[in-house]
């Protein structure tokens, strides 16, 4: 349990409690006016997005940060959410940690919690905030602030953002101002990612120049979104590939790269890849195709948002974190296995984790992702991470078992045309995940008894273990076939949004970020301050899985497969 990615949080109000006991439940109310106008811009003023950071420095501060809280849950014999990170892990990715189930494989450094964040009592500060004044901050817009303090900065060498998300994006997900930054709808990971617990958020990719252009340098959208449709298959299919593999695609056109993506014979539109390609496309040509692995020049940009509970899908105009990420450095598969070896070697030794860079040009991991971020100030202006607000970001992306070269989301985008869109839960099932039978959020639910990893999330609780126990009929409400969805099955309460986002804003102001960024009400129970023994109940209680997968088990990916036989 070293490893392990996510945000928790608990909150049941009477009102919520009214509204299951008539049988009632209000995901989506009527939006605002106010919801529905253009995001509010905060007050112009000077702000130096990179003072804070500069000024921290590189001091060591918790030098084991990249342990994320949930990794100190306390699990009992029966509450494993622990398996849906640490797991039998598939190749290319060499790390198989599954036995971090079975014990808090700490540093005597992180054998102590040092999110006390996590014990904070914050109910008497939430009521003393007016619904309406959370409202009016989480309608900001602080990013496009952010854009325009480090437009033309010549001292600072990290990322500038350069996505213009106000001119925002044509119907196939690509961006409208040119940047070739791409949106993806996706289905989140389990537990952390999910509305209930907190945030909502969004996701883009950008390949390099030389995936977007023709042979001759010419800018194409159509080798683009071919190579796009391959480096999806690459990571988003099983690790083990199916006789007559087949992913469906958005429209391509197979005249761009002469080849018979479909295999029907001829050159034309294609809206299936049956096998993959040995290289890319275009300028791209000479990559060779990686299964499970991302080419050099590759770039994520995600958004934490506060939830606006007047919005459908609930994010709100303004960021908590402004996340990117560059793969600057492909491995070869010997040095992917070495990078793993060297890491458990490292854990096993009990030595603290080293990384290289700097709040200014990121933290570079151990597999070639350079990670950068951006976080808000006490008045709600994004700025740069410090070094050891950086660190929190790289346990979870630099060696866990369920990644997929080290990433989350793309490997469970909605496949092919369905998936190239801003990020929406509405109209999505719980579908399983790869090797399973049952729906990936059901099982989870199962194993860890709660709708989350601190079990502390009340409201799930009550909607969904009335009595203590799972009503798997409800859940299953929201798998294929059943008369939900996810936004229903995930979203929370009015109330339980507003408390959540005003916990968060309670942790800015007294920018506690090295404290924990988790939006707690209560203070959480399920959780040590200290590690004592260093094995769980999990083994001796025979409630440890090796299955986990991050790829899902798509509807229209079997029937694409099946229509192929």
């Amino acid at each position: 349990m070293s490893r392990m990615h996510g945000q928790g949080f608990h909150f049941v109000s009477a009102l919520a409690l009214l509204g299951l006991a008539a049988g009632q439940w209000w995901l989506y109310p009527r939006a605002s006016s106010e919801a529905a106008a253009a995001p509010a811009r905060a007050p112009a003023e000077h702000h130096d997005p990179l003072a804070v950071a500069r000024a921290a420095g590189l001091r060591d501060g918790n030098p084991e940060a990249s342990i994320p809280p949930q990794c100190y849950t306390r699990t009992g014999a029966r509450s494993n959410p622990c398996y849906a990170c640490h797991t039998a892990s598939q190749d290319p990715n060499g790390m198989n940690d599954w036995h971090l189930q079975e014990e808090y494989a700490f540093s005597d450094e992180g054998r102590v919690n040092h999110w006390t964040n996590l014990f904070v009592d914050r109910r008497p500060a939430l009521a003393a905030i007016a619904d309406e004044e959370v409202l009016r901050y989480v309608r900001e817009d602080n990013y496009g602030p952010l854009r325009e303090a480090l437009q033309g900065r010549t001292d600072f060498a990290g990322y500038v953002p350069d996505l213009d998300l106000a001119a925002g994006f044509g119907p196939d997900g690509l961006a409208r101002d040119g940047s070739m930054w791409r949106t993806y709808a996706y289905k989140p990971f389990v537990g952390a990612f999910w509305p209930t617990n907190g945030s909502a958020g969004d996701a883009f990719i950008r390949l390099p120049e030389s995936f977007r252009t023709g042979p001759e340098g010419q800018v194409s959208e159509d080798i683009y979104k071919l190579n796009l449709a391959v480096l999806e298959a690459a990571v988003a299919a099983p690790a083990k590939l199916p006789a007559g593999f087949a992913w469906p695609t958005e429209p391509l056109d197979e005249r761009a790269c002469g080849v018979d993506l479909d295999r029907d014979g001829r050159l034309g539109t294609a809206t299936v890849l049956r096998g993959l390609p040995t290289h890319y496309f275009g300028g791209a040509a000479r990559q060779p195709v990686r299964r499970g692995v991302y080419p050099e020049g590759t770039e994520f940009l995600h958004s934490v948002r506060y939830l606006d509970p007047d919005v459908p899908g609930l994010v709100a105009a303004r960021m908590k974190e402004l996340r990117y990420a560059k793969k600057v450095d492909e491995l070869d598969r010997w040095a992917i296995q070495r990078a793993y070896e060297e890491e458990f070697d490292a854990r096993q030794e009990g030595q603290l984790p080293r990384w290289k860079g700097s709040p200014e040009v990121g933290l570079l991991g151990d597999f070639g992702w350079q990670l950068q971020g951006f976080i808000e100030d006490e008045r709600g202006r994004l700025r740069l991470q410090t070094a050891e607000e950086h660190r929190f970001c790289m346990g979870c992306h630099n060696g866990i078992g369920i990644t997929v070269d080290q990433t989350f989301s793309f490997p469970r985008k909605l496949p092919g045309a369905r998936g190239w869109k801003y990020q929406d839960l509405r109209g999505l099932a719980d579908v399983p995940a790869v090797g399973h039978a049952e729906p990936e959020y059901l099982t989870y639910m199962r194993r860890v008894g709660g709708g989350d990893e601190l079990r502390a999330n009340a409201e799930m609780l009550v909607r969904f273990f009335p009595g203590g126990a799972l009503d798997e009929a409800e859940v299953r409400r929201a798998a294929p076939g059943g008369d939900r969805d996810l936004a229903w099955l995930l979203a929370p309460s009015r109330e339980r949004a507003l408390a959540l986002d005003k916990a968060y804003w309670l942790i800015v102001r007294e920018q506690s970020f090295t404290r924990g960024r988790d939006a707690t009400l209560a203070p959480a129970e399920n959780v040590h301050r200290e590690i004592g023994s260093k094995a769980t109940e999990l083994a001796a209680a025979e409630t440890r899985w090796l299955d986990a997968r991050l790829q899902l088990a798509w509807p229209e990916v079997q029937a694409t497969a099946a229509a192929a036989q």
